[in-house]
């Protein structure tokens, strides 16, 4: 932590808060969900870290995305991400969500998540050990500390090219575009 730091927790109060508390929103698919559990339980205690489970997306500003992830999840995960209050973070955890892992040459397995929403952070493995899963948050704090963990800026930015490939994959997507689609569309022609 940056205790003795006390000058970046004034010039930037909001951006320290928002490190330091983490309200996690978790998709877990297959066995990504097995090493989640002993990290937010008393051996590893993830709330030491402000890593705070929460039930809903609304509350979120960090997602982790564990196991593999088919076609049919995937718009699970698009939908959840969208629904989380900015700024937020993605984490994908596991080899599977990164690149397919085992089943990455099945016709139903996503092998590139970073298509379909921006991802901030990989936690490579199979599965990671709890270890890693503090390691990552570390991590991402210092991304934050440097403003490169911008994913949810970037999604913001290529919102056309992440709905294009959106919908390569699904057709027209059940829900309307989160953000303005046809003007920039206009703006780049």
């Amino acid at each position: 932590m940056d205790r003795n730091q006390i000058s970046k927790w004034l010039k930037n109060p909001g951006k320290m808060a928002h490190k330091y508390s983490f309200h996690v929103v978790y998709f877990c698919t297959g066995c990504g969900i097995i090493e989640i559990p002993p990290s937010i339980t008393t051996r590893w205690d993830a709330e030491r870290f402000g890593i705070i489970p929460v039930a809903t997306p609304r509350q979120a500003n960090l997602f982790l995305i564990t196991g593999y992830v088919s076609t049919k999840t995937l718009k699970a995960i698009i939908r959840t991400y969208e629904q989380m209050p900015e700024p937020k973070y993605t984490v994908a955890f596991g080899s599977c969500p990164i690149n397919g892992g085992m089943y990455y040459d099945s016709y139903n397995t996503i092998t590139s998540l970073d298509k379909y929403i921006p991802v901030d952070g990989y936690i490579a493995g199979c599965m990671p050990r709890p270890e890693a899963v503090f390691i990552g948050v570390t991590h991402l704090w210092k991304l934050i500390d440097m403003d490169k963990a911008d994913g949810y800026k970037r999604y913001r930015e290529d919102y056309v090219h992440y709905r294009a490939n959106q919908e390569q994959l699904y057709g027209q997507m059940d829900w309307p575009p989160l953000f303005p689609v046809e003007k920039k569309e206009q703006a780049n022609l």
